[in-house]
């Protein structure tokens, strides 16, 4: 997939927490940009604050592409990103682009391609799901090598989603999930003039500004949000559903957890979030600038 143009795309990725529409709202300002989201979970209805969507007042300042788009019921997947991305280049007629936001696989499918692996059943994938969720990880690495020993080999770890995923590809097309990825892949930007940016911010600076901006998402409407889309009785197994703030609120609304318990682990799962995400960006964005 390849669009041709000759334009200007901005490039901000950054962990949770770090300023990184701050910034971008900024720069929109000075150069008549629109801003993409490259945020995986908030490409999702519902969950504008416990997602930190920008506001109406920053929506006002500039335009924005690709926020609180995608209905949480459905299962989201970076190539589905990437055409909604192609959608907004052909609309938005010559203008500069700044791609912001914390979810890696995003940039690095919008630098360097991204494997076209057909639509998968809803059924299948679920199917697949409910055979794995009682093995173990030494189980749900056998039953992949039984079935794409291509694939196994090349998983450091048998998480869940990455098995699931393959099978139920290997079962749905009669193909390996390696055979699509390994098919050539051109860039979205090839012909774009690209300024890229990581915003590393110091490590205790980022996470007071974690727990203070979950502290405020519980007084701001994170709560009566986890009530609306619990209220659509949709497939815990899906992404909505698993957005660092759902769980723990779900847990507290159903008197599993005291308020202050989940609001800690909020704090704490994003911390973790935060930190996988530095870990990608070093060694995925070695060779971007630093800010």
């Amino acid at each position: 997939m390849s669009v041709m143009s000759g334009r200007v795309a901005v490039l901000i990725a950054g962990p949770t927490a770090s300023g990184k529409s701050a910034l971008a709202l900024g720069m929109a300002a000075e150069r008549g940009a629109v801003i993409v989201n490259a945020d995986a979970m908030q490409v999702y209805d519902t969950l504008a604050v416990v997602t930190a969507r920008p506001g109406a007042a920053d929506l006002a300042r500039a335009e924005h592409r690709l926020y609180g788009f995608v209905p949480a019921a459905v299962r989201f997947s970076t190539g589905r990103w990437l055409d909604a991305v192609a959608e907004a280049i052909a609309e938005t007629e010559g203008r500069p682009l700044i791609f912001v936001g914390g979810t890696g696989l995003y940039f690095d499918a919008l630098l360097n391609g991204f494997a076209e692996i057909p639509q998968v059943p809803e059924a299948v994938a679920l199917e697949v799901q409910q055979e794995i969720q009682a093995l173990d990880a030494g189980e749900r690495l056998a039953l992949l090598q039984r079935e794409d020993p291509e694939t196994a080999a090349r998983l450091k770890v048998a998480d869940p989603q990455r098995v699931i995923r393959a099978l139920a590809v290997k079962r749905a097309t009669g193909q390996t999930i390696s055979s699509f990825q390994d098919a050539p892949r051109a860039s979205m930007l090839e012909s774009w003039k690209i300024e890229r940016l990581v915003l590393d911010p110091d490590r205790d600076v980022l996470r007071a500004r974690i727990a203070r901006r979950f502290e405020a998402m519980f007084e701001s409407g994170a709560v009566e949000e986890v009530e609306a889309i619990l209220a659509q009785h949709i497939d815990p197994s899906l992404p909505a559903m698993k957005a660092i703030g759902v769980p723990e609120i779900t847990d507290w609304l159903a008197g599993r957890l005291s308020r202050e318990e989940a609001l800690r682990l909020a704090i704490t799962a994003t911390h973790q979030y935060a930190k996988r995400q530095r870990t990608w960006f070093r060694n995925r964005m070695g060779d971007w600038p630093r800010q």
